[in-house]
């Protein structure tokens, strides 16, 4: 059977509406024109100490989110030329990224001195008039900044925040009802339930907090909230109901359990919004959250730095920077992240888990295996880390065990729930991989009836059929949905085109073959595939051709072991299977 190893994807169970803030930053190819770029290098040139090597190390550190270099090359630069905004904006925002906020606030009303209007220059200077409860210095510093923009909103948001402070709730009240008549009044609930708690006013706060949970029940930092003010006021009841509700849709989060174990035991809490640093630190976990879902890790990690800075325990947070940086393939600064949660923190399990995960990240899959082993090992119950390490089998090709890791999984999950599929699914992989069919088939059926038309399953049965020359026109079916759906895969295109190949439509597998090609024109799979394609088409030279580059550009051997015996002797007229 041809290899699948190229379409496996590293799934995972973790997995609003914001439009990214855009900045003009060195995180953002093609942020400076090209006058700018050499108005900014004749600056450069003419400094006292050239800052010129510092600023492109720090562009490039800041564009890959290496953030404790980009702050420091870009601290270095804007230092030899304290006049000069462009260099002072990018390094209050590196430090900004690397969570270095009281030094960015410094940076940042440099660069206020030398170009007003910078708003989010303005926010982080006011965030820290916020922290320090300087909260008149904040409310006007937040108020200069115009609420038309969506730094306006977040701003409008924190100047509430700060009008709290001062005892003036009305006022904070009334700023909301109007950013909330814009439409955002449904985002806006959850804050005014914890203005309402922060303000003692806990009857309105549970009220609201109930709103904000009827609107979203599957987030768990409402639900936390919510059950945890229900509780304070010792409706444990109705706190209990509440977290059924968020777990009956096969949720679970360690601070939601935390609560869970305070409502079985009667025991209060504690107030969530215990001070105005905290509410405030809510606003900028859940804009860089919803921001690092949008696609905008750079900003989301600048807003998520801020929101650390108002609450340093607060550990969810710190988890956030984490998962971030994670995405962006800072693995080694993540696991510092990691690290520094505190030991009888709730999310600490959370944080080791992605901490060994991470090891196999960095290329010691020895041990992170070993880690993990002993994690589940420990935490049987714990699904993140079951999950994780039935990852980490598979993909260290343990398949059986994997398989039995992810049966684990599922043990813990029910098995029903929509979000199951992705546990069949890659249960389906592993057992596919261990050559026991049967198995897998079931699985993919399985994942499909609980998520109908996923395209990553809908090829993955689709391609395995055609391979194995069965059910061939059932699977075509699958992989033009997949295609519908995923238009630009170059390895369901690949699918489509085998499958064409496979039922003699040789003129249709040329064309889609190479539609697949050009968009991964490096994979060896595909060049073999569309080598024997242009052989049937009679096409001789460029299916040696073909053959070629896939031995080429071959890393494992698999491919170019195939491929030696069709250069060498071609293939039968009639179509080939492998």
């Amino acid at each position: 059977m041809t290899s699948l190893r190229t379409r496996l994807s590293r799934l995972s169970l973790t997995a609003l509406l914001l439009v990214g803030l855009a900045l003009p930053t060195g995180a953002q190819e093609g942020a400076l024109g090209v006058n700018e770029q050499l108005k900014l290098l004749g600056l450069l040139t003419n400094a006292r100490v050239s800052p010129t090597g510092s600023y492109m190390a720090g562009q490039q550190a800041l564009k890959d989110l290496r953030t404790d270099e980009a702050a420091r090359y870009m601290a270095a630069a804007a230092q030899a030329d304290w006049d000069n905004p462009l260099l002072v904006e990018r390094a209050f925002i590196a430090q900004a990224a690397d969570g270095q906020i009281a030094e960015a606030a410094k940076t940042a009303r440099r660069l206020l001195e030398l170009e007003t209007g910078n708003e989010l220059a303005q926010m982080i200077s006011a965030t820290e008039a916020l922290k320090e409860r300087r909260y008149t210095a904040a409310e006007q510093q937040f108020a200069e900044i115009s609420v038309e923009t969506f730094s306006g909103v977040t701003a409008a948001i924190l100047r509430a925040w700060a009008l709290i402070g001062l005892d003036r709730k009305d006022e904070a009240d009334a700023l909301l009802q109007e950013i909330g008549a814009t439409g955002l009044d449904d985002f806006l609930i959850f804050h005014r339930a914890l203005m309402a708690e922060a303000a003692g006013e806990t009857k309105s706060a549970i009220r609201l907090a109930g709103q904000a949970f009827e609107n979203e029940p599957n987030v768990a930092r409402v639900t936390q909230v919510y059950a945890s003010m229900l509780a304070n006021a010792g409706q444990f009841d109705e706190a209990a109901d509440v977290i059924a509700q968020f777990e009956s849709q096969g949720l679970t989060h360690p601070l939601v359990t935390e609560v869970k174990q305070a409502v079985e035991e009667e025991r209060r809490p504690g107030i969530f919004t215990a001070n105005v640093q905290i509410g405030a630190a809510e606003m900028f976990h859940g804009l860089g959250v919803a921001l690092a879902r949008d696609g905008s890790p750079d900003i989301a990690l600048v807003f998520l730095r801020l929101g650390l800075y108002l609450d340093p325990k607060a550990d969810v947070i710190a988890v956030a920077v984490g998962e971030v940086l994670d995405r962006v393939g800072q693995a080694e600064a993540a696991n510092r992240i990691y690290e520094s949660i505190p030991n009888e923190s709730p999310m600490k399990p959370a944080a080791v888990v992605r901490f060994a995960h991470n090891l196999d990240v960095l290329g010691d899959g020895e041990e992170a295996l070993r880690r993990l082993g002993n994690i589940v090992a420990t935490r049987p119950d714990d699904l993140d880390a079951v999950f994780t390490y039935a990852e980490l089998l598979r993909f260290d090709e343990q398949y059986e065990k994997a398989a039995e890791a992810y049966t684990k999984a599922l043990e813990l999950t029910g098995g029903n729930r929509n979000g199951d599929w992705a546990i069949y699914y890659t249960r389906g992989m592993s057992y596919e991989r261990a050559k026991q069919w049967p198995k897998a088939e079931a699985d993919f059926k399985r994942a499909l009836e609980l998520n109908p038309g996923q395209p990553e399953v809908l090829n993955y049965l689709g391609y395995s059929w055609i391979d194995m020359d069965m059910n061939l026109e059932p699977a075509l079916d699958m992989i033009e949905q997949a295609v519908e759906a995923r238009p630009q895969d170059g390895y369901i295109i690949d699918s489509l085109g085998w499958a064409f190949y496979k039922l003699g439509r040789i003129e249709d597998a040329v064309t889609t073959l190479e539609q697949a090609v050009t968009l991964l024109p490096n994979d060896p799979e595909l060049n073999d595939h569309l080598g024997d394609a242009y052989w049937q088409a009679g096409r001789r030279l460029e299916a040696k051709f073909q053959w070629t580059i896939a031995a080429d550009v071959d890393e494992v051997g698999n491919v170019r072991e195939r491929v030696a015996a069709k250069l060498a002797n071609g293939l039968s007229q009639d179509v080939a299977s492998q």
